[in-house]
């Protein structure tokens, strides 16, 4: 589990979204209202919300104003997490039922403790391999 998680509120305009993804490492941006989950964005959720024409010769007032949506308009609600008590098994079995490429993890009452990913998971196994 990643500890380092980046969070943006539900207000947040898909231009601080962009500048996020441009700018970090990250592909999944954790949504909170008033300190607890609410939703998840992904790289691929902005590039399906964002005009493809935004950066080309071709952009239009219009492409650049989808920059102008919020994160709760494209962020993903149904949200599968786990807890901070879960197990590597647990995550893999998570990963295997539901089409998610994250998992936040957290506490009883939605704040969150960190995030999985299926690279997490790889890492564990590849280390209880070679151990």
């Amino acid at each position: 589990m990643q500890k380092r998680v980046v969070t943006v509120d539900m207000d947040c305009s898909l231009w601080e979204v962009k500048m996020i993804f441009d700018n970090t490492r990250f592909h999944h941006l954790l949504v909170i209202e008033k300190d607890r989950l609410v939703g998840v964005i992904s790289d691929r959720d902005y590039l399906k919300a964002a005009s493809p024409n935004l950066g080309t010769a071709a952009e239009t007032t219009k492409d650049t104003a989808t920059l102008n949506k919020r994160a709760h308009q494209i962020m993903s609600r149904k949200l599968h997490t786990l807890d901070e008590d879960a197990t590597v098994l647990d995550a893999i079995l998570l990963f295997n039922q539901k089409p998610v490429s994250c998992i936040p993890v957290v506490d009883d009452e939605r704040h969150i403790k960190g995030i999985l990913s299926w690279r997490d998971i790889m890492k564990v196994m590849y280390d209880k391999m070679t151990n």
